[in-house]
């Protein structure tokens, strides 16, 4: 029974992460083949409108599936608890414009 339990326990991975670049991102594209996703990461200097400049894709992140369905839970929980203590997200732009702000 305890061994049981101790395979049901998740492990506890040691993290080095003294390495890591950290960067902003507004854009990312997902792309792949049948073996593993292919996620660019980039700038977009225009967000609102279309620009002429192309975004600069600045970080790849090539997963295969089963790390890629790991991300996507942890994604999953991280954003349902910030939603539960601010609200929810609208990810549609157009939405979130506010008509009654006044520009000059």
């Amino acid at each position: 029974m305890a061994e049981q339990e101790s395979r049901n326990q998740q492990r506890q991975i040691a993290v080095d992460d003294s390495k890591a670049v950290c960067s902003y991102s507004n854009f990312c594209r997902v792309t792949g083949s049948p073996e593993e996703l292919i996620i660019d990461f980039g700038l977009n200097s225009q967000p609102i409108g279309s620009s002429d400049r192309p975004v600069e894709i600045t970080q790849r992140i090539v997963l295969n599936f089963y790390t890629a369905k790991r991300l996507l839970h942890a994604l999953h929980i991280s954003v349902a608890r910030h939603e539960e203590v601010f609200g929810g997200i609208e990810t549609d732009i157009q939405k979130r414009i506010r008509s009654d702000v006044v520009r000059s």
